[in-house]
Parts: structure tokens; C-alpha cells; sequence
């Protein structure tokens, strides 16, 4: 190469430089952390200490040229930048990008995922992958991306393996996001019909179990009639004799009882209507109403020491209530009100051994009468887990024991004073399960259906409610 030459490539490589110092300036951490990504490289440790820096570092060390650089900045949505750095817009870099894109549609999908995930997702799905993920991982997670990274680290995650991914975010009601990364899926498929069709979308999110180390490890495939479809392998298989190391569906054992059913109605609206809807899913039901504070602990104790829980397949709790925060106040407004976290404790596996490995099911109507916390039921009695006064306010309270499906609704108690009101939780949980009784549906996908009807409900009405769900299942849980 001729001095003219090199001293011309010396030039256009220093103005690209100064071009990604001016980018980088600019950028928050977790745009850094997204452009990195798209360049296939992403150390979160590295990235917490100089997040700038190592980008910088990074495109110095990748075949960058304006093209691409406008390509990452395109990605990120940074078009001010677009304008004011590399003197484009974003209508130009698209035309220009059009037939030549060097960023992975896969690698852009993830970190539009990232974009569109708030803190309170970014916890729950941390929350969910407790037992997939080390928990040093998870502490330091500050954006979906870290998430992902450690997901393709242990090969869970990859431009042909999504279905866990997706599973996830439906689980944690980020069903838009999931449906983004279905829709990629089918596009890889339309794009490369030769490829084999991904593993077909199980019906719900398994939560791994806390006592192995890698979450999915005892389910690898899920079967078709006449298809199936092994997590370890891209290549369709014929159906294989039931010797075959694909393994089925793993599913809670259910039985005749089915289980025992606690109704607790301190309202005194629709415990009625709960009865018959368990009644006719075969449950032996126990329905109380009205019922104090006090009265409320007493009950519950009482049926966390009955012996028909150990012949039981399935607990299920439905308590409506009057409500402060996080505390159950039963019929008593004005006075010290009981924990959830104490109510989820006292029917854990610790607490209650008949129930051990065995799904609990808590439905939770609520109905909030002012924000002021109070001191709990329980404190320092020794054998219900509460919490301090301070720390109960709006508070998510959420399951910590194995095979928990937990499903807290809560709405302003003035609609109470409303002549002949009903819930419309309540309403849409009884149609729910009366239907999925009827068509096989698992008890996460029920559930799917009340999101809906509540949904819809707040779109149209000034009276809104609010669902938490949480669930710690291991397996599938049908009612049926």
C-alpha cells in the first residue's frame, strides 16, 4: 500500500472514531448495553463498571464502517442522533438498509423485547427464573438482555430455540411481547421452509423446580399424536414407540375428590356462587361468610390441620374481603388486618406437610378501604409469617413455596355500596373454570381468559381492577 493510501484509510478510520466517541457520549447504559448486544457481544460485568468505554472498545474491535454504525443507531432509536451525528435521517437509513442489513433479525427482536420491558417485568420474570438461572445472575439482572444473555449461555435460548422465552413472557402477561417472538418464528420458518418447525409452544410456563439446578431439565419435548419434537434435536422425528426417551407431559395427579375447596366470603356477595362452581368440579367444599379477623385466623388454622388435606390432589382458597394494602380485614374496617404472606405460609409445605407437593390454588378478591397500614394478625404469635406495618403498603405479594398458583384481585371498596354489585373477577373466574372444565384447559390458560374479561372491563368502566398472578406449578394442572 502507497503512503497516499494508507494516510487516506489512517484518516477515514480516525473520523469514524471520533463519529462513535460522539455516539457513545450520548448514550444511556442501557442503550449501551443494547447496541453491544446487536453487535453479538454483551458482558454485563464488564458493561457495569464503564458501559461507554466498552462500547467503545467493542466497535473499535468490530469491521465497523457508517453503514452499520447508522444500522445500530437505527436499532436503538436514537434518530436525533441519526441527524445530528452521522447527518442522516431515519427515512434514508432505512431505504439504504433495505436489501443489506447486518444486524440478526433475532439479535433486533431481543432487544426491542428489552425496550418494551419495564422494572416490575424485568422482576417478575427474574422471579420466575429462580431456578434456571444462578442467583448471583439474577441479583445483578438489570435489564432483559442480561436475562437473555445467560438464557443463551445455557442454550435455552437461540435464534431457533425461542418457545422458552415466549413461554415465559406469556407467564408474566407480557402476551404482546410473546406474540412478537412467535411472529418471528413463523417468519424464520416462511423465509427457510426447510428448516425444522420449532418445538410446538407448551400450554403454560413449568416453573423449574427449586431443587435442581437447571430449570426444563426433566421435560425435553412435548408430543403431538403424530409428531414429536425433542428440545435436544432440529430434525422432525416420526413417532417413536413409548420406549422412545422422549418423555410425556407431566401432569399433578388427580383423583375423585378432587381436593378440598375453603370458601371464605366476609362480604357476604358471592361465596354462594363460588360453592356451586367447585361443587360441579367435584371439590368437597367448605363455605364460611362473615367471619372477624380473628375468626378468619382461627379458620384457617383449623382447615391447615385437617387431616382430609393428606388424602387431597389439589387445595384451593377463595377469600373475599374488605381490604387495607396487602392485609385481609375481613369484617372488621378499622381493625389490625391478616398478611397474605402470612395466609400463602400458613398452607406451605413447612407448615402444612399434607399439602406437600401438591397444588395450592388461592383466589383472592379484595376490596381496598384506605391506604394506611396497620399492624398484622399474627405478629410475634409464632406461627404466622407477617410483616412490619411499613412494609405491607402495595406491596405484590407473591408465592415463595413450590406448586403455589397464587391469584390476587383487588378493587376500590366503594363499589361495594353499589346495590346488587358483583365482582367481575369473580364473574369471569367462575365462567373460566366452568369452561375450562368442559374443554381440558390447563388452570394457567383458565386464567388467561379472566385477564381478558377484566381487560375489557377496564377499558369500558371508571371501576377498574388490578390481578396479581403468580405461580410456582411444576406441572401441568387440569381440573377437568
Amino acid at each position: 500500500m502507497t503512503t497516499g493510501a494508507s494516510a487516506c484509510v489512517w484518516s477515514r478510520m480516525s473520523g469514524l472514531s471520533h463519529t462513535i466517541s460522539q455516539i457513545t457520549e450520548e448514550l444511556s447504559t442501557d442503550e449501551c448495553k443494547r447496541i453491544s448486544y446487536l453487535c453479538g457481544d454483551l458482558d454485563p460485568d464488564r458493561f457495569s463498571a464503564d458501559p461507554r468505554g466498552t462500547l467503545h472498545a467493542l466497535l473499535g474491535q468490530t469491521r465497523v464502517d457508517c453503514v452499520f454504525l447508522m444500522e445500530l443507531v437505527l436499532k436503538i432509536k436514537r434518530y436525533d442522533l441519526l441527524r445530528e451525528v452521522l447527518s442522516t435521517s431515519k427515512s434514508s437509513v432505512e431505504s439504504m438498509l433495505r436489501n443489506r442489513q447486518a444486524v440478526p433479525e433475532y439479535r433486533s427482536l431481543m432487544a426491542d423485547v428489552s425496550e418494551d420491558m419495564d422494572t416490575e417485568d424485568l422482576k417478575s420474570l427474574a422471579f420466575l427464573l429462580r431456578g434456571t438461572l444462578p442467583k448471583q445472575k439474577l441479583e445483578n439482572v438489570q435489564s432483559f438482555l442480561d436475562i437473555v444473555v445467560e438464557l443463551e449461555k445455557l442454550d435455552q435460548l437461540s435464534s431457533e430455540k425461542t418457545d422458552f422465552i415466549e413461554s415465559c413472557l406469556r407467564s408474566i402477561h407480557r402476551t404482546d411481547l410473546a406474540k412478537k417472538i412467535s411472529r418471528f418464528q413463523q417468519t424464520a420458518l416462511m423465509t427457510n421452509p426447510e428448516a425444522c418447525p420449532p418445538p410446538e409452544r407448551p400450554q403454560h410456563f413449568r416453573p423449574p423446580s427449586p431443587h435442581t439446578s437447571f430449570g426444563f431439565s426433566s421435560v425435553s419435548c412435548q408430543v403431538r399424536q403424530t409428531r414429536k419434537f425433542c428440545d435436544k434435536q432440529t430434525t422432525v422425528m416420526k413417532e417413536l414407540p413409548s420406549s422412545s426417551s422422549c418423555c410425556k407431559e407431566e401432569v399433578y395427579s388427580m383423583t375423585d375428590p378432587r381436593g378440598v375447596c375453603l370458601i371464605i366470603d366476609c362480604v357476604g356477595t358471592e361465596g354462594d356462587e363460588l360453592e356451586q362452581t367447585f361443587l360441579a368440579l367435584r371439590f368437597s367444599v367448605t363455605v364460611h361468610r362473615l367471619l372477624s379477623v380473628q375468626e378468619l385466623v382461627s379458620t384457617l388454622r383449623d382447615v391447615s390441620r385437617q387431616q382430609e388435606l393428606h388424602r387431597a390432589c389439589v387445595f384451593i382458597c377463595c377469600i373475599i374481603s374488605r381490604s387495607r394494602s396487602s392485609l385481609l380485614l375481613a369484617t372488621d374496617p378499622l381493625a389490625p388486618g391478616l398478611s397474605l404472606d402470612a395466609l400463602r405460609t400458613l398452607f406451605s409445605s413447612h407448615s402444612c406437610p399434607g399439602l406437600a407437593g401438591k397444588p395450592k390454588l388461592f383466589f383472592i378478591q379484595s376490596y381496598e378501604v384506605c391506604e394506611e397500614c396497620e399492624v398484622c394478625v399474627g405478629q410475634g404469635d409464632g406461627e404466622l409469617e407477617t410483616d412490619g406495618p411499613g412494609s405491607l403498603c402495595r406491596s405484590r405479594t407473591l408465592p415463595v413455596d413450590a406448586d403455589v398458583f397464587w391469584s390476587h384481585c383487588w378493587t376500590d371498596g366503594h363499589q361495594l355500596e353499589t346495590p346488587s354489585h358483583r365482582s367481575v373477577y369473580l364473574q369471569a373466574l367462575r365462567a373460566s373454570l366452568t369452561q375450562a372444565h368442559s374443554r381440558r384447559t390447563h388452570v394457567v390458560d383458565m386464567h388467561m381468559a379472566v385477564n381478558r374479561a377484566v381487560y375489557e372491563h377496564n377499558r369500558r368502566s371508571a371501576a377498574s381492577y388490578v390481578i396479581n398472578l403468580r405461580h410456582t406449578l411444576r406441572k401441568n394442572l387440569y381440573l377437568s
